[in-house]
């Protein structure tokens, strides 16, 4: 007997904005980390991304929320959340996190910029937590969601985490690319320091490939609702976006392209693929998660 899986006659409550929320979020606490390497973790050689990678998470943490807003029926009245708390509630958290993460990413810079190295230490590791916290929390709201069987996943966070790990290397690569481009000789960031970022990168996708894997089997050998989840996505609707665009196209392809390759422009195509095989995958969580019936 064919099962099928029919959408919401009114479609998804959630828009695509959201899905762009989370990418965003997630761009930004992986650069966030990237910029705490040299000054919280003393790698010397990551001194140079530092207050790059440090501008990027700011920029894009400003971003983010935007998404969030215009996907709401009255957008102006997003400054509720601001004065209504609910401690049991993670949108209340996560919206103490969206102002703290912020502030703390300016006094960082503040220290970074004056060279004062002890506080730019301290106020790089608060960050991080901070970091992983503003974009965890969007994983966790999901995770605990037991009626979207695509969601209701321990694994969420931890997917989540891992994904924007992956998409804030891809975007510092291309971003240290472009660099070496248009600035003058002696302000460039030199191939080397690209080459070991990319090579961080393959672990980290084969770490976000372990994950996806996992989540996959665990789905296909689950309950009836998590196997029509994971024929969903393996040969339903959106099996082009998962299996096409963010498996293929956002992973094996950039892993094919890091290995074999040693060049600026391998590696910088590889990081392209890998942003879109990232938002892929957030559509696909997103979207997907409501396009399936509820469990």
């Amino acid at each position: 007997m064919t099962e099928v899986i029919s959408d919401f006659a009114n479609g998804p409550a959630w828009s695509w904005l959201i899905a762009l929320y989370f990418y965003f979020t997630g761009l930004s606490a992986g650069s966030f980390v990237l910029s705490t390497l040299a000054y919280v973790f003393g790698v010397e050689k990551y001194k140079k991304i530092a207050m790059p990678a440090l501008v990027l998470a700011f920029v894009l943490l400003v971003i983010a929320p935007l998404f969030l807003i215009a996907d709401l029926e009255q957008p102006m009245r997003f400054w509720y959340l601001f004065f209504t708390f609910n401690a049991t509630s993670a949108i209340s958290w996560g919206t103490i996190l969206l102002i703290l993460y912020p502030i703390n990413c300016l006094v960082y810079g503040y220290f970074m910029w004056n060279k004062n190295w002890s506080l730019t230490k301290l106020f790089g590791a608060i960050g991080i937590p901070l970091a992983i916290s503003v974009h965890g929390y969007t994983g966790f709201i999901l995770g605990l969601v037991e009626s979207r069987v695509l969601w209701h996943t321990a694994l969420m966070p931890t997917l989540f985490l891992v994904s924007a790990t992956v998409s804030g290397l891809a975007l510092v690569i291309i971003l240290l690319s472009f660099a070496n481009v248009l600035l003058p000789e002696e302000k460039r960031f030199g191939k080397e320091l690209i080459f070991d970022l990319g090579g961080m990168l393959v672990w980290m996708i084969a770490l976000d490939m372990f994950l996806i894997g996992t989540d996959l089997l665990t789905l296909a050998y689950g309950s009836k609702e998590a196997f029509a989840a994971f024929v969903f996505l393996t040969q339903g609707s959106f099996a082009p976006i998962f299996l096409g665009v963010e498996i293929f196209l956002g992973a094996l392809v950039p892993l094919a392209l890091l290995l074999s390759k040693k060049t600026v422009a391998s590696y910088t195509i590889a990081s392209i693929l890998v942003m879109v095989g990232i938002f892929a995958m957030r559509y696909a969580v997103v979207i997907g998660g409501l396009t399936l019936p509820l469990a």
